[in-house]
């Protein structure tokens, strides 16, 4: 685990430094005027991050606000969504930080984020620190991302993890975009699973998104949090 520590933390360490060398100027750090807020609220059949399921199955609702510098390279994030954790929390909420340089044709998306597990079990550990790094890049309607994330330490007795997920998509029209994903996560006293999943992204309106997806897992724990499901996801924005 050492290893694989040290490993993610060189890995962020040489995508962060070259792109903030190049994109990084003094102006950029005190270009507060022009800033904008835009905020977006969501509603599912089912929870789903990392590929697997935070409600055991169940619908939830969540909003998300996001603040961008005039240059478009810091933003803030809070949001808060609906759950049902194994510390019989119902509610997360999350303060995220981070930077969106360019380096050489890719978008760089690298963030520091603070979650708590509202009304969780008396002593349980429900607080949780998560790094998160983003490699994309588009080339006409086909797309690719690589995301690396990691934490020290997760909820509840779950301790150190990592999740590494490949993504490709394409977009077919102006307003349908299939994508497909495939990723691993490997846990301190917790389960390691592959996980993948698939579906398609259509703008029913210029605010308002239809996510389909499929969601499966090779977890092998029979339990909803872990078992395959196809999931309806509305996004709107602000």
């Amino acid at each position: 685990m050492i290893l694989r520590t040290l490993t993610l933390a060189a890995v962020f360490a040489a995508l962060a430094a070259p792109a903030l060398a190049q994109t990084v100027e003094p102006e950029a750090v005190l270009a507060n005027y022009g800033s904008s807020w835009s905020f977006s609220g969501t509603a599912g059949t089912d929870n789903r991050s990392k590929g697997i399921s935070k409600t055991e199955g169940e619908g939830f609702v969540g909003f998300s606000a996001e603040w961008t510098s005039a240059s478009g390279l810091f933003y803030v994030a809070p949001a808060a969504e609906t759950i049902k954790s194994s510390i019989h929390s119902e509610l997360e909420v999350e303060l995220g930080a981070g930077v969106r340089p360019e380096f050489m044709g890719f978008d760089l998306d690298l963030n520091a984020t603070h979650k708590w597990q509202v009304d969780a079990d008396p002593g349980a550990d429900n607080t949780a620190w998560e790094f998160t790094g983003d490699v994309k890049r588009s080339i006409g309607p086909a797309s690719a991302r690589l995301r690396l994330q990691y934490s020290p330490d997760g909820f509840g007795g779950t301790k150190e993890w990592t999740w590494i997920e490949g993504r490709l998509g394409w977009e077919f029209t102006d307003r349908m975009k299939g994508t497909a994903a495939v990723g691993r996560r490997e846990q301190d006293n917790s389960v390691d699973y592959s996980a993948w999943n698939a579906g398609i992204t259509y703008d029913l309106t210029d605010q308002l998104e239809l996510d389909v997806r499929w969601y499966d897992t090779d977890a092998g724990v029979p339990t909803e949090t872990y078992d395959s499901a196809l999931v309806a996801v509305i996004n709107v924005y602000f």
